[in-house]
């Protein structure tokens, strides 16, 4: 807090050659707060997108509307251009897909998960891990992409 000196009655101007007796200035110095408030805004501005799910993939382009929200977290499962498998941000073995979901979507209530697959990941192999998927126990299955894709109306020249 910023305390200053003050004379008394005269609305805290000075006087030159004025000498008496000095009371302390009992107002609060706010800039600083909003200074500081200002600078927490900016970091979490910048730092809420590093939040999303944290494994680089280059996900193919489509026309489709973004999924609405939901209450619980969802679960991400990431396919990787080399094949690699990851549930959220943890790698895990082919083999141990299955007994991580079932013991996933045993604690879950919601059923929904989404699929990350990278754009050059051959199609079957995309295939095989949604029945994978399947298998442990998630039913609804929603394959996530990057907008501005070829629309397919004719009025694109993007491959339409």
């Amino acid at each position: 807090m910023a305390g200053g000196v003050m004379k008394p009655g005269g609305g805290g101007r000075r006087r030159r050659g004025s000498r008496g007796k000095a009371a302390v200035m009992s107002e609060i110095n706010v800039t600083p707060m909003v200074d500081v408030m200002l600078v927490l805004l900016i970091i979490f501005m910048v730092a809420a997108p590093l939040l999303t799910a944290g494994v680089p993939l280059e996900l193919p382009k489509t026309a489709a509307q973004a999924v609405p929200t939901q209450q619980e977290a969802p679960l991400t499962i990431s396919l990787q251009a080399d094949g690699a498998i990851s549930v959220q941000n943890t790698k895990i073995a082919d083999g141990d897909l299955i007994a991580k979901l079932s013991a996933i979507a045993a604690e879950r209530q919601d059923k929904k998960l989404f699929l990350r697959a990278d754009g050059a990941i051959p199609y079957a192999r995309v295939v095989q891990v949604m029945g994978a998927l399947n298998s442990g126990g998630f039913t609804d299955i929603v394959l996530v992409t990057d907008t501005g894709g070829p629309k397919f109306n004719g009025a694109s020249g993007n491959g339409g």
